[in-house]
C-alpha cells in the first residue's frame, strides 16, 4: 500500500453502482476519498472495505443532494478543504417514461439534483482549483446528452446540461490548470434502471455495460486527455467529426439579417420600397 497521495477526491452518489467503481479505482490510484452519499449503511460499508484494501484515509458525508441544507455542508467542504484535488460529479437519477406519463414533481426533482446540485458544487471547487493551479473534475453525464429521443426528455435535457456545462468549464478553464471531463455512459449495469422504471435485465444484454468497465474505460479516457469520453464508442473519430461539425456551424450562428430561406428581406424590402418612392414624389 502506498502512503503518497494524489490529494483528495470527493465522489457523489459514491455508495453504489458508478460511484462506488470510481471510489475503489481512484483509492487504488493514490487518492484520499470523501464519499458522499444518501445511504450512511452503505457509505459506512463502503470505507471501510476501501480502507482496508487501499490504506487510503477514506470519509463519508451522509447527505441528499436534493435536500438544501445537505448541499450546503458538501459545498463548504469542497471550498474548505485544499486538500481536494478531483470532484466527481456523479450523483444523480434519471427517468425512461414518455416525457406526458411522467410526475412533473419527480422530474423537478430530478432537475434539482442533475443540473442544480451539480452546479453548485462544481461552483464550490472550481474557485479553490484555479487558486491552486491544478485540479479535476469529472462530470458524469449520458449518451442522452446527445441523444435525447433515447429515453425521457427531461433526463435528456439535464444531461445535455451536463455536458454542455462541461465543454464551457473546458474551455474556461483549461489555460488555468484545471482538468474538465465529461462522460457519457451508455446502458449501465447498476440499480439505475430499476429506480428509473426499466429493470436492466429487460435490456438487450449486448448494450449493457458492467459499471466496473464503464469507469476503467472513463477513467483511460481521462489519462488520455479526453475532453468527452464514450466508454461504448468504438471509433472516436465519429465523435471527432461530430464535435468538428459542431464548432464549425458555431460561427454562422449569429448574423444581423436572417438567412436568405426564410424571405425575410424580400418580404420587407417591397413595402419600404413603396414607402420611400411615396415620400419622394
Amino acid at each position: 500500500m502506498s502512503t503518497t497521495t494524489k490529494g483528495t477526491a470527493l465522489i457523489t452518489g459514491a455508495s453504489a453502482g458508478i460511484g462506488a467503481i470510481y471510489a475503489d479505482r481512484l483509492a487504488k490510484r493514490g487518492y484520499d476519498l470523501i464519499l458522499v452519499a444518501r445511504d450512511k449503511t452503505r457509505l459506512a460499508g463502503l470505507a471501510q472495505r476501501l480502507r482496508s484494501a487501499t490504506g487510503r484515509a477514506v470519509d463519508t458525508v451522509p447527505a441528499d443532494l436534493n435536500d438544501k441544507a445537505d448541499l450546503a455542508r458538501v459545498e463548504a467542504i469542497l471550498r474548505a478543504n485544499a486538500d481536494i484535488t478531483l470532484l466527481v460529479n456523479n450523483a444523480g437519477v434519471g427517468a425512461t417514461a414518455p416525457l406526458l406519463n411522467a410526475d412533473i414533481e419527480k422530474m423537478d426533482d430530478m432537475i434539482h439534483l442533475n443540473v442544480h446540485a451539480l452546479t453548485r458544487l462544481t461552483y464550490a471547487a472550481a474557485p479553490g482549483f484555479v487558486a491552486r493551479g491544478a485540479g479535476t473534475i469529472i462530470n458524469i453525464s449520458s449518451i442522452v446528452a446527445i441523444s435525447p429521443e433515447t429515453l425521457n426528455g427531461v433526463y435528456g435535457g439535464s444531461k445535455g446540461f451536463v455536458l454542455a456545462f462541461s465543454l464551457s468549464l473546458h474551455h474556461e478553464l483549461a489555460a488555468k490548470g484545471v482538468r474538465v471531463q465529461a462522460v457519457l455512459p451508455g446502458a449501465t449495469a447498476t440499480d439505475f434502471w430499476d429506480i428509473a422504471g426499466l429493470p436492466v435485465h429487460q435490456l438487450p444484454s449486448a448494450i449493457v455495460m458492467t459499471a466496473d468497465d464503464m469507469v476503467d474505460a472513463a477513467l483511460a479516457g481521462l489519462d488520455q486527455g479526453e475532453v468527452v469520453t464514450i466508454p461504448s464508442l468504438a471509433d472516436k473519430a465519429d465523435w471527432d467529426r461530430y464535435e468538428g461539425a459542431r464548432r464549425a456551424m458555431s460561427g454562422k450562428l449569429s448574423s444581423a439579417v436572417p438567412a436568405p430561406r426564410y424571405n425575410v428581406g424580400a418580404n420587407t424590402s417591397a413595402p419600404n420600397a413603396a414607402v420611400r418612392a411615396e415620400v419622394t414624389h
